[in-house]
């Protein structure tokens, strides 16, 4: 897996878009069905931002790091775009 994601990105993803997934699925509560949601997209959320991968990204064509692959035409290219 090459990187595809940048620092802000990664930081949004653990420190905003996470844990507020899990305040809303304990609000919601844990065994509900949108609770259960709303714990796999954070969990989803955390292991993206720990790994710096994002599959959907990819599948995009796109990146928010700056040193990650970038889609020129039909291929990747490595490096700003």
């Amino acid at each position: 897996m090459i990187r595809n994601m940048g620092t802000v990105d990664r930081g949004l993803r653990a420190f905003v878009v996470a844990p507020l997934a899990i305040v809303l699925a304990s609000v919601l509560g844990a065994a509900t069905v949108g609770g259960i949601v709303l714990f796999v997209v954070a969990g989803i959320m955390l292991a993206t931002a720990a790994t710096g991968f994002c599959p959907t990204y990819v599948a995009l064509g796109i990146s928010t790091d700056p040193n990650g692959l970038h889609r020129v035409g039909h291929g990747f290219r490595h490096g700003h775009a």
